[in-house]
């Protein structure tokens, strides 16, 4: 297990000083740093570090321990650590008592390391007990340049890191497109740049560039065939490190990130971000069906090498993880292919992946013959447990917690539901799935059961349907699980599935996952007040395909306030950030609409959008749940979905 801290979902805040250390400037300014301070105290007692913060509330936790993660301190000569905070005095670090501070002057050391950023009061503070002639340092030396600071007043101002990473592929006749927008320029951000960085599979540098972005909200493209050719690459597997420079009110970049084949329609799929911060565990993954490969990509974000055998994997409730002998270099990629590590598994078993915060949040894809796919899995909580409170708040929150996904005309397409155990204490999942038409009213509906966690069964919703369902879903609708408690069972709010979706015609297959909330009702449970209102994003522009949407009005309760129709504006918007058209869209209660942007807006306002404009899905009434996909326009049928991102 790798000792960082990085982010805090109950707080759901991250811990910026992961970030600064973890950042790949970082790895290269580091060992200067360690040769800095090796230098100096070459003749001395050693290197003496100085831990100002320790057990401080609101102090940059991770500390000592972190730092010796990320930048192993094994070859510098230290004398011994020093800490500020009595009830610190005696804790051991780097297998050392740590001393106060105040015993420093009587060290003898050559050099003091100040073990965090932002460190200038803390330098002011120590000077009276540093020994004569020695050098003081502190992390801040190994801090952003200040070119890429957003706020240079404060290194660890979140701002100043809003970075994520991106799976990025260029081989085998698959291209990625990236795609988001300036939504930091809604914040008032001014001349905003992503500065970005390209690995290939051993961590090796491709290319290091800047983009430019609109002055306003505009469009963002990262196209790996054009980001090949301007740099003169060979084709690669990799990953993007992306930075965004003079962000403001969003600090992690949030894109769309689509695999699309050069063969047309063969191959395609969408997913999302992967979140910068590493965690213990991920789950959500499948096993292949029949005829599939599953490959699960390792992301390295960090500057030190993933040992073998330090990542593992398990068949969800099947015990211990099996260690995964293959390593991943620093910043490096691995393609995993979990039957090689477990053997025999099949759909529809879903596996679980000890990460040990090794890794950023993996994304996973599905060949069958040439059809490639692919989607991501999700961090699995290690500090949820059951909540006995859950199930006697049908008083307040209704049906409570609502999992919607869509509904695709049926005679179409075959959807399968694989509810998916996101905590480590989650033994089972009580069950129920509702089924929608547009207008909201509910046209099926099945109690599941209380599912254990090694045990749950892939759920066919053609086995619900009968003929008057089929009829009023042939214009789509809409699905949602949420926990039924009739037979008892327990659940901690961590409710989570997948949902694939097959062409009958043509075997095209895509999926995605998602997790539940409770929607559309003031009420709140351990907890902010939830979002009322929705911010969805939908890209256009990607040549042979359409765009398409689906928007879901879910209600948790059915209150005279919670039945009423959505207010919903769609904002097309072209490649500077700047509104060309606006169309009403009123989506009822507990219903859904596909959204097709051609229908919605005329052809000549989607000239003008152009390849690099988007559609934003605005609502200050309501909180509406967005999955947007790729339709093919050609005879293989391709079409790929994944659930929307705003801002």
């Amino acid at each position: 297990m790798l000792p960082v801290t990085s982010f805090d979902p109950r707080r759901g805040v991250g811990d910026v000083a992961y970030k600064a250390l973890a950042h790949p400037l970082a790895a290269e300014a580091m060992p200067r740093l360690y040769r800095r301070l090796a230098e100096a105290a070459r003749g001395s007692a050693g290197i003496a570090l100085y831990d100002p913060v320790g057990s401080q509330p609101g102090g940059q936790s991770g500390g000592i321990a972190m730092l010796d993660a990320l930048h192993p301190l094994g070859d510098l000569p230290i004398e011994g650590v020093y800490v500020q905070d009595v009830r610190d005095v005696g804790s051991f670090r780097l297998g050392q008592a740590a001393r106060p501070v105040t015993d420093l002057a009587r060290a003898g050391v050559g050099a003091v390391l100040v073990t965090v950023h932002d460190a200038a009061h803390s330098v002011a503070q120590l000077a009276p007990w540093v020994p004569s002639g020695a050098l003081v340092a502190s992390l801040d030396e190994a801090g952003l340049p200040p070119a890429l600071q957003s706020n240079p007043a404060w290194l660890l101002d979140p701002l100043n890191y809003a970075t994520n990473f991106a799976l990025f592929l260029e081989a085998d006749g698959l291209s990625t497109r990236l795609v988001t927008a300036n939504y930091w320029a809604g914040y008032g951000a001014r001349a905003v740049l992503l500065w970005l960085r390209l690995f290939d599979t051993e961590g090796r540098v491709l290319a290091t560039w800047e983009e430019a972005l609109p002055e306003g909200p505009g469009g963002i493209v990262l196209d790996s065939r054009e980001i090949r050719a301007r740099f003169d690459l060979p084709d690669f597997e990799g990953h993007l490190f992306l930075h965004a420079i003079g962000a403001a009110g969003h600090d992690a970049v949030k894109y769309s990130l689509e695999l699309v084949s050069a063969q047309g329609e063969a191959s395609l799929g969408i997913t999302h971000d992967a979140t910068p911060w590493p965690a213990k565990h991920y789950a959500g993954i499948p096993a292949p069906a029949e005829g599939e490969e599953v490959r699960i990509w390792l992301e390295n974000p960090h500057p030190l090498h993933v040992p073998p055998g330090a990542l593992g994997i398990r068949v969800m409730g099947a015990g211990e993880a099996v260690p995964i002998r293959n390593g991943v270099p620093p910043f490096g990629l691995r393609a995993v292919d979990p039957v090689r590590v477990l053997g025999r598994i099949a759909w529809p078993q879903q596996l679980e992946l000890d990460a040990g915060n090794h890794l950023v949040r993996p994304r996973y894809t599905v060949r069958r013959g040439v059809r490639l796919r692919v989607a991501h899995a999700n961090v699995e909580r290690v500090d949820l447990a059951p909540d006995p409170a859950i199930p006697l708040l049908g008083e307040f929150m209704g049906r409570g917690h609502l999992l919607p996904f869509p509904v695709i005309d049926p005679a179409r397409v075959e959807i399968t539901v694989l509810p998916t155990p996101m905590a480590t204490r989650q033994a089972e999942l009580p069950l129920a799935i509702e089924i929608f038409d547009p207008e909201g009213r509910r046209v099926a509906e099945q109690v599941l059961g209380r599912l254990p966690r090694g045990e749950i069964p892939a759920i066919a919703l053609d086995a619900l349907l009968g003929p008057v369902a089929r009829r009023a879903l042939a214009r789509g609708g809409h699905a949602e699980l949420r926990y039924d408690f009739s037979s008892g069972g327990e659940a901690d709010g961590c409710l989570h599935a997948l949902f694939r979706y097959a062409d009958r015609e043509t075997g095209h297959v895509t999926e995605t996952s998602s997790g539940a909330h409770v929607f559309n009702t003031i009420m709140t449970y351990r907890g902010a007040p939830p979002g009322l209102s929705t911010s969805l994003f939908l890209p256009l522009g990607v040549p042979g395909f359409r765009r398409f949407a689906v928007l879901i009005h879910p209600r948790s309760r059915l209150g005279e306030a919670e039945t009423r129709a959505s207010e919903t504006r769609l904002l097309l918007h072209d490649a500077a950030g700047a509104v060309v058209a606006e169309a009403p869209l009123a989506i009822p209660a507990g219903g859904s609409r596909q959204l097709w942007p051609e229908a919605a807006f005329d052809e000549r306002a989607i000239a003008g959008a152009g390849t690099r404009g988007y559609v934003l899905v605005r609502d200050a009434t309501c909180r509406l749940v967005g999955y947007h996909g790729l339709a093919g326009t050609g005879p293989a049928g391709g079409f790929a979905l994944d659930h929307m991102f705003g801002f």
